[in-house]
């Protein structure tokens, strides 16, 4: 196993322990929840740049990745919407996203074809984890008191009224929705079976 493909099993594992300390309603926990997404998102990028970067790309790679990204963003949209931080049907539409494309992809590699990742995706990625990475600041943050400048201002952007969380939770919905429809369209052929 290359380096690559094991930083991605490495963020499978990055999202078990991410689910375990959401199940901790503590400062503990939301620590540990906070600071495995966070490496487990960078890892997200380290592994894709180095697989090319070192010319490691194998056919795992290519499996492995987008099932790793799908399982940890879906896995903290599910939690956020527990948390009342993201409303259930955001979270359904996401979902519903990220299995359409899956199932656009296969049939496409059956006709012997392959989907690659567009702009949009990667933007949409880099804002669902923007959303997600701050929800989870606030539940580690939003209980410290805000005695120094450093903490106040986390707790100031990281706030779920405001602007940092909204924008990035609605823009991030708007790309999923754009680079969904975007994935049907170019996929069009395919499913009229030409």
């Amino acid at each position: 196993m290359n380096l690559p493909n094991a930083i991605t099993l490495s963020r499978l594992v990055l999202t078990a322990v991410f689910v375990a300390g959401t199940a901790f309603c503590s400062a503990t926990g939301h620590w540990i929840a906070l600071i495995s997404f966070v490496i487990a998102a960078i890892s997200d990028f380290l592994d894709g740049y180095l697989a090319r970067k070192l010319g490691l790309v194998t056919p795992l790679g290519k499996l492995l990745d987008p099932v790793a990204d799908k399982v940890l963003v879906c896995s903290a949209y599910v939690y956020l919407s527990t948390e009342n931080l993201c409303p259930v049907w955001v979270t359904v539409l996401i979902l519903a996203r990220e299995f359409l494309v899956t199932g656009l992809r296969q049939i496409a590699v059956e006709a012997g074809h392959v989907i690659a990742a567009d702009g949009l995706g990667k933007w949409k990625t880099g804002l669902q984890l923007t959303f997600c990475i701050t929800c989870l600041v606030w539940f580690a943050f939003g209980p410290l008191k805000a005695d120094n400048g450093f903490v106040t201002l986390i707790q100031y952007l990281s706030r779920p009224e405001g602007w940092l969380v909204c924008g990035s939770l609605w823009l991030a919905l708007g790309l999923t929705l754009l680079s969904g429809w975007n994935y049907m369209w170019s996929s069009r052929n395919l499913l009229r079976g030409r």
